[in-house]
């Protein structure tokens, strides 16, 4: 299994979105994305791995945990096939918000893409970013 980080604004698409079409859907799509890297990320992604959700902007927390329910396929919002998404189920919201100030102080979590890779929509998370960061949820 891998793990993995997704970013979303929430005033656009927000973990209690996520929820809800969950419980009607059984997930949904993490369309929109538009950079090549992120493209790519989501090519790799399985069947299973496990997400954190991401509020970006004005929150900069780590909200929820997902799973990936559908592996990479067109994105149904991009006319030009050229931009592909997979889709995501939320799993459980984290009961402590882990925020982006927090994560720069664990210690394990130096060398994590989200602080150095900031812009980054849809990235890797090393198994032992995601046991510290989880750890810190249950604490």
């Amino acid at each position: 299994m891998n793990y993995w980080l997704l970013k979303t604004e929430p005033s656009t698409y927000s973990w209690d979105d996520l929820v809800r079409d969950t419980k009607e859907k059984g997930g949904e799509e993490w369309s929109g994305v538009r950079n090549y890297e992120a493209r790519n990320n989501m090519r790799k992604m399985k069947k299973g791995d496990q997400v954190f959700i991401y509020h970006s902007v004005d929150e900069k927390c780590i909200v929820g945990i997902g799973k990936i329910v559908k592996e990479a396929h067109s994105d149904s919002t991009d006319p030009t096939g050229v931009w592909d998404c997979v889709d995501v189920a939320a799993v459980h919201p984290l009961k402590q918000r882990v925020t982006l100030g927090e994560i720069k102080h664990l210690p394990g979590c130096e060398e994590m893409v989200l602080l150095k890779k900031g812009r980054l929509s849809v990235q890797p998370v090393t198994e032992g970013e995601w046991e510290v960061i989880v750890n810190v949820d249950v604490q």
